[in-house]
């Protein structure tokens, strides 16, 4: 097959290498860094608070990542976040006060936002709209594979080595991701001025989008984020083991990981609405059945249910932003769309934690189902049928 018929061919190892490699070390530092605060003497809150702040630093980031990526270019962007991210975990695996640490992660957040908006707009560029969906697919698919593989390679770092191990993995990761992205092929100049453009006129111009398409993104994104918490929330008020309980996690991960090209394609082939709707729909009905989950077999269903319908929605959002981001100030309207999706991903865990301390986990648990429902419905009715911008 030619190189022509297949157009994530020629950019492969370039666009999503460094995406596999961000994952890999992202992945590998993630457990540790509660342990590492813990080491340094914080409390339990104050240890998950370092995790938090790189979700704070991604959400806060994301308007200033669309004026960086403009300003340097998708490439230069991409590796400057890579960078950014190996210098934030070398502060945390230098340091002894929590203070500095504390900052690490939050510059680690904050690339995570530069990096995911630069490779967002430059596949959105570079690859045709009647591949575009395939190749956010993939990227998305690629980043979970990294993601899936750093925790284990951590592990045996760190059983050999300590937890240094596990940073001196995450930057040697970040350097290479850093490396392959220097050799991402250049885009053609754009030749739309954006001199006179703003924010506020992406927001007035788009506010359409935003207030239909962009709420469901924000309802998309708060059920996938409360899904990390559900399935162990659940396993541990059934009464199961911290290691079955991982163990029904990461088989509903691995349905999920598989999932990404055929989503891609049939989003390509069919539209998007074919793989957005289903995908909101199968895992609103397996949350809402999930708190009539009596053991770890039934528990195993309803995870790799929720895995599946994730799994088939994978790249939905990148794809959705990219169908709807204008050539001109596509950065700057990619800033907006992703933090919209960011701030669905923040509140989503806040609303499972509220319903479940003034409720019950069960009744938070359902909620989030609805929520899924609701985003099936403002999708199907949002998307345009064919699927194309």
């Amino acid at each position: 097959m030619s190189s022509s018929s297949h157009p994530l061919r020629r950019i492969a190892v370039p666009a999503f290498g460094p995406s596999l490699l961000f994952g890999i070390g992202e992945g590998a530092i993630l457990p540790i860094l509660p342990l590492a605060a813990r080491e340094l003497g914080s409390s339990v809150s104050a240890a998950a608070l370092m995790v938090a702040l790189m979700g704070i630093g991604s959400l806060l980031s994301n308007l200033p990542a669309s004026l960086l990526t403009m300003r340097f270019g998708e490439r230069w962007s991409i590796v400057a976040a890579a960078l950014w991210t190996a210098l934030g975990m070398a502060l945390c695996a230098s340091t002894r006060h929590l203070g500095v640490f504390a900052v690490g992660c939050f510059m680690a957040g904050m690339s995570q936002a530069v990096f995911n908006l630069a490779r967002q707009a430059y596949l959105s560029e570079a690859v045709p709209v009647e591949w575009r969906a395939r190749a956010l697919s993939t990227l998305g698919g690629v980043s979970r594979i990294g993601m899936f593989i750093g925790p284990f390679v951590s592990a045996a770092v760190v059983h050999q080595w300590g937890l240094a191990g596990a940073y001196g993995l995450g930057i040697g990761a970040l350097l290479v991701a850093a490396g392959v992205a220097v050799r991402i092929p250049d885009l053609a100049p754009r030749t739309v001025a954006t001199a006179k453009l703003s924010f506020a006129s992406t927001l007035r111009d788009h506010r359409h989008v935003f207030l239909t398409l962009g709420i469901g993104v924000m309802l998309v994104a708060s059920v996938r984020a409360s899904r990390q918490a559900v399935i162990p929330l659940w396993a541990d008020h059934l009464g199961l083991s911290a290691s079955v309980a991982s163990l029904i996690y990461g088989l509903a991960g691995g349905i999920d990981m598989l999932l990404f090209y055929p989503a891609g394609r049939v989003m390509d082939l069919k539209g998007r609405r074919w793989v957005a709707v289903p995908s909101m729909v199968v895992m609103g009905t397996a949350l809402l059945l999930m708190p009539f989950t009596h053991g770890p077999w039934t528990l195993l269903i309803a995870a790799m249910a929720i895995g599946f319908g994730n799994g088939i929605g994978s790249g939905l959002i990148m794809t959705l932003g990219a169908d709807h981001s204008p050539p001109g100030e596509r950065a700057r309207f990619l800033g907006v769309w992703r933090l919209m999706a960011d701030l669905g991903s923040t509140s989503g865990p806040a609303l499972l934690s509220f319903l479940a301390a003034a409720m019950s986990l069960g009744i938070a648990v359902a909620s989030t189902g609805l929520l899924a429902l609701a985003a099936a419905g403002v999708l199907g009715h949002w998307i345009p049928r064919t699927g194309k911008h």
